[in-house]
């Protein structure tokens, strides 16, 4: 049983007919009650939660860096939604049953601000070192904005990663990961953010590096 407030326009809870209501973050919500469906296996469905659980694997390691890359599009969503989205929409290729995640589509930092300009990555004395041209004179930067650099080994699905590094200006990055991450394969993400925390770029994504 459902409850209709403040008349037909007012808020409303659980379940009416086909119609469930509900709130997220004030904002009151309706959706339609999700059908029966006979055959749940088709190579549809199935498709759909091979990708779903593929972008999963991606974010939940990430799930903190991305309250903080997302952050401008929390408005009507959560920022795991929004990057679910937008990844799901834009980084799968393939085709059933065959589906992966393209990372240099990932964008794990969206915003307005001029991205990272001729970014590298080195792996080096256990930790990871990133590079950067200055290009704070451009529109859309400035020399205070800091560094967001994520580091994703996906073997181990355990992420490492800082959300207020060093400046713009500074053009590089060192951070440390887990000595028993030695050996194994790493992806590397940069952006930018205000250092009010306003605005971001998007992520750059500067591959895949073995840790030494």
């Amino acid at each position: 049983m459902g409850k209709i407030n403040l008349g037909i326009l007012g808020s409303f809870s659980g379940n009416v007919g086909n119609v469930v209501g509900g709130s997220w973050k004030g904002i009151s919500y309706m959706r339609a009650k999700a059908s029966s469906v006979a055959n749940p296996r088709t190579d549809g469905q199935m498709g759909q939660r091979s990708k779903f659980a593929l972008v999963l694997g991606i974010l939940k390691p990430i799930t903190g860096f991305i309250r903080v890359g997302y952050k401008r599009y929390t408005t009507k969503q959560t920022a795991f939604n929004a990057a679910m989205s937008y990844i799901l929409n834009h980084a799968i290729t393939g085709a059933f049953p065959d589906f992966s995640v393209d990372l240099s589509k990932v964008l794990v930092s969206r915003g307005n601000l001029t991205t990272a300009s001729n970014a590298a990555v080195l792996a080096t004395g256990g930790s990871i070192g990133l590079t950067w041209d200055d290009n704070s004179s451009a529109n859309m930067a400035n020399a205070t904005d800091k560094a967001l650099v994520l580091v994703l080994n996906p073997l181990r699905a355990e992420a490492v990663y800082e959300t207020a590094g060093n400046a713009r200006t500074t053009g590089a990055q060192e951070i440390a990961v887990p000595a028993e991450w030695l050996g194994e394969s790493v992806e590397v993400f940069l952006g930018f953010i205000t250092e009010d925390g306003k605005d971001l770029a998007n992520s750059v994504y500067l591959g895949s590096v073995e840790v030494a």
